[in-house]
């Protein structure tokens, strides 16, 4: 088994299905102790059991990460299981129905910006301080190709991405000389549970943007968190690196 990551422990929110999964297995696979975190208790609690017998090792905590209390409760859990953390993976994230902006739900904005981007920040806040306790480490921001362009009738969400990049760039350089490398990562769209329940005709135009010519899958994703969370990445940080099949291209 690679271990690039033996003896460090990572947090990953929103791990209880699809790219977060994706993510808290690989860390596991390449020797993380792992925190798996999420609304959805069943979800959470079967990746763990996924990891598990795989022979890695994990628990689960709950936690909403639009919550600051949640996301402060979610580190000391982990300080108090592993004693350390080394990597943290801001991966929860949800959506809205679409709509144009002067027609847009109040409450949708509410709960988009909620999540995605000051989940982000309430994430970060109290996993900076235990990362400098344990010696530093790395933050991987889950953003997406909507944190560089825009679509029709999704403001919130363009408008978090968009604000989970620059906050991720403003961090790296604060902690830059600390120990601590930050980043983001854009996935396009990904062949998700979600889009599986949409028909050929529905996701022909999503593929057809991507000049690979296939949606991403979710462990596509993992593998590039997990460079950057590793020590082969020691000289990146307050990047935003795209993982969308050429799609930002066009």
């Amino acid at each position: 088994m690679s271990s690039i990551l033996q003896g460090k422990v990572a947090l990953v929110t929103g791990a209880g299905s699809g790219i977060g999964r994706a993510v808290a297995i690989a860390y596991a696979a390449e020797g993380a102790k792992v925190i798996v975190s999420d609304i959805n208790r069943d979800g959470g609690e079967a990746v763990v059991a996924a990891i598990k017998k795989a022979g890695g090792d994990a628990f689960f905590v709950l936690a909403n990460t639009s919550l600051p209390e949640d996301n402060e409760a979610l580190v000391g859990a982990t300080i108090k299981h592993y004693g350390a953390l080394h990597i943290a993976c801001n991966n929860a994230g949800v959506g809205a129905p679409p709509a144009d902006l002067g027609d847009y739900e109040i409450a949708n904005w509410d709960k988009v910006i909620g999540v995605n981007l000051s989940g982000v920040f309430y994430g970060m806040r109290y996993q900076l301080p235990a990362l400098l306790a344990s010696g530093g480490g790395a933050i991987i921001n889950m953003a997406s190709i909507l944190g560089q362009v825009a679509t029709a009738q999704n403001s919130a969400y363009v408008a978090a991405k968009h604000g989970v990049v620059g906050l991720t760039k403003a961090a790296a350089i604060e902690y830059a000389t600390r120990g601590i490398r930050i980043n983001a990562v854009g996935p396009g769209y990904i062949d998700t549970p979600l889009l599986q329940t949409m028909s050929e005709e529905a996701r022909a135009p999503l593929i057809a943007q991507h000049p690979i010519g296939r949606l991403g899958t979710s462990e596509e994703v993992a593998e590039l968190v997990v460079w950057l969370s590793s020590d082969k990445a020691s000289f990146v940080t307050a990047s935003y690196y795209a993982v969308d099949g050429g799609l930002l291209a066009r």
